[in-house]
């Protein structure tokens, strides 16, 4: 099979109303200023209980995409260029509450778990996570790093078959976040890459519960496809800033640096990678 990776430079294919940038960097410690608006705007849907938008003082920046899109790698860079910038950083990202996170681990391991169980249980698994890690990160004024979000969530239920509405009205208490990146990959690219860093494809991201194919690799696709297309969809309606995930890793580190610096007034974007981490800048 035949490597559809491609070295080229990165290219937004959409991007959002970005705020402006303030006219000086945030005083050491750093917070990021979330813009002013009501709580019911900070939310998809009814605001969450008990919440007062006055006490968000931080920024939550979303990165989404399918395995093999870079998402986890990006995340570990712009930690690392958001901390010499003087800003406390807190990552996010699936099957990590204390709550559930393991219980969900099991259960994936045995495939076995119904389709409805498992989108409750990442509901559950989700909304930990935002009273207990992401809520009072961002009352202290943390940049909160998600990997992946809700839409990921939404869009594996959609393809397989529970009602968009209400997947949709399951997360409808979830933040809207201050960014939204997607790095977008073809389905190929990201079987080249999954397969060459772990040599296996998950049961769950190759789709193999929905009988798609009998072949490993085509049922990967076809999954992945349907997830692509769920994407186009969320990114049109929830704004996504839509970035080239076949680019190489900096090119596409560059422009989310550039990005987020405007939304948090950064005024260099300067960044080279220490050499812990010098190993995923290729």
């Amino acid at each position: 099979m035949t490597d559809p990776e491609k070295e080229k430079p990165a290219a937004a294919v959409t991007a959002t109303d970005m705020p402006a940038s303030p006219s000086a960097a945030p005083a050491s410690p750093k917070t990021a200023s979330a813009p002013e608006d009501s709580g019911s705007q900070k939310f998809f849907g009814e605001p969450l209980v008990g919440f007062d938008p006055s006490e968000i003082t931080g920024s939550l920046i979303v990165i989404e995409g399918m395995d093999g899109s870079g998402r986890s790698t990006q995340i570990t860079l712009l930690q690392e260029w958001l901390e010499s910038e003087g800003f406390a950083v807190q990552t996010s990202g699936l099957r990590r509450s204390n709550l559930v996170g393991r219980d969900i681990d099991e259960l994936l391991a045995k495939n076995a778990v119904t389709r409805l169980t498992l989108v409750l249980m990442y509901a559950t698994d989700f909304f930990d996570q935002v009273e207990h890690r992401i809520l009072p990160a961002l009352r202290s004024g943390t940049i909160v790093l998600a990997d992946r979000y809700i839409f990921t969530l939404i869009g594996r239920g959609v393809v397989r078959g529970i009602n968009r509405e209400y997947m949709s009205g399951l997360y409808a208490m979830a933040l809207r976040p201050h960014l939204t990146f997607w790095l977008n990959v073809r389905p190929e690219t990201a079987f080249g890459r999954e397969f060459r860093k772990a040599q296996a494809i998950s049961y769950w991201e190759a789709g193999r519960d929905m009988s798609l194919s009998h072949d490993l690799y085509w049922s990967f696709i076809r999954y992945q496809t349907m997830i692509k297309r769920e994407f186009e969809v969320m990114a049109k309606k929830h704004n996504f800033i839509e970035l080239d995930g076949e680019a190489t890793v900096p090119a596409v580190n560059k422009l989310l640096r550039q990005r987020i610096a405007e939304q948090l007034g950064i005024r260099s974007t300067k960044y080279t990678p220490s050499s812990a981490l010098a190993h995923l800048w290729r």
